[in-house]
């Protein structure tokens, strides 16, 4: 029988974090699940250790984040599209939380707050709240869903109706997504969707330089439609 919900995890060189993933996914109440881990070519034990928790791998040298994300949709089954990353910790609801919300209908995507992964100062820790929960937020009210490729959900149909992610984009690929998706219904934001995600872009870029990037990116994207093309790997 297919699975109702899909996780697709795209995944280079995460043998460090990828436990999380893991650990996230081993305590979820809802347990119609399967998990696709998309594998950039790792060198290191990635592959091997998605395979040992039972995820099916599939190998994609493009290391596109929106490609491998596409390449993970084909491989899967699952009437919900449950997309995170690697080195992301899931609330032991979050399946839950969006299996339930997409019992209604009208509902085509779905996102929810992220918080720091590892102890961190109360700093990053509001920066966090600031920009996933307020700032998210705000884009909702004024009809621009927000969403994270950390913690994303999306009804198969809606996805495919959609075009799927943009494998031209290198950033801001899970906003250009949100921006279609709008068309076709609903996109809500579940404050009970609740995911942990590693804070080490942050610790190495600092605070401005994170808060530059992004802004500098958010105009790029709604004035011109091309996000950075150059996103540097933090391993």
């Amino acid at each position: 029988m297919r699975p109702e919900i899909s996780v697709i995890v795209p995944a280079f060189n995460e043998e460090r974090y990828i436990k999380h993933l893991f650990r996230g996914l081993k305590v979820q109440t809802f347990r119609d699940f399967e998990v696709i881990v998309v594998d950039g070519n790792s060198t290191d034990g990635t592959r091997e250790i998605s395979k040992r928790h039972g995820a099916t791998v599939v190998i994609d040298r493009k290391r596109n984040i929106g490609e491998a994300r596409n390449r993970g949709v084909r491989s899967s089954s699952g009437e919900i599209l449950l997309f995170t990353n690697a080195d992301t910790l899931a609330s032991s609801g979050l399946l839950m939380t969006y299996h339930e919300l997409f019992k209604d209908k009208a509902v085509v995507a779905a996102t929810g707050p992220l918080v720091p992964l590892e102890d961190t100062t109360r700093f990053i820790e509001f920066g966090y709240m600031f920009a996933s929960v307020v700032l998210a937020k705000a884009a909702f009210a004024i009809g621009k869903p927000s969403i994270s490729g950390s913690n994303f959900a999306v009804r198969r149909s809606a996805f495919k109706e959609s075009g799927g992610f943009d494998e031209t984009l290198f950033t801001y690929e899970d906003l250009d997504l949100a921006h279609r998706l709008r068309k076709l219904g609903a996109v809500r934001y579940v404050d009970d969707a609740v995911v942990a995600t590693s804070s080490r872009r942050i610790a190495k870029w600092g605070i401005p330089r994170y808060i530059l990037f992004n802004a500098g990116n958010v105009a790029r994207y709604n004035l011109f439609h091309k996000p950075k093309e150059h996103y540097e790997p933090i391993r």
